[in-house]
């Protein structure tokens, strides 16, 4: 699927100056900071569940703990 992409004088920048140190085309660039940024909310997201898992099954416990 093709798409645009407008971006500032300045992320134009950043995202030329992102794939020239990584030696890929500024679409693959783009693609990367994508996957990557939805990697990183779906692990965050991940962890934010197993704490509340964990916060309820051990609630008893760390509530004797802060005392």
């Amino acid at each position: 699927m093709a798409m645009t992409l407008r971006l500032s004088d300045a992320d134009e920048k950043t995202l030329a100056d992102l794939a020239r140190q990584e030696g890929i085309s500024r679409q693959e660039a783009t693609v990367r900071a994508i996957r990557e940024t939805a990697a990183r909310r779906g692990h965050q997201q991940a962890v934010s569940e197993l704490s509340e898992r964990a916060r309820t099954r051990y609630a008893e416990l760390l509530d004797r703990l802060a005392q």
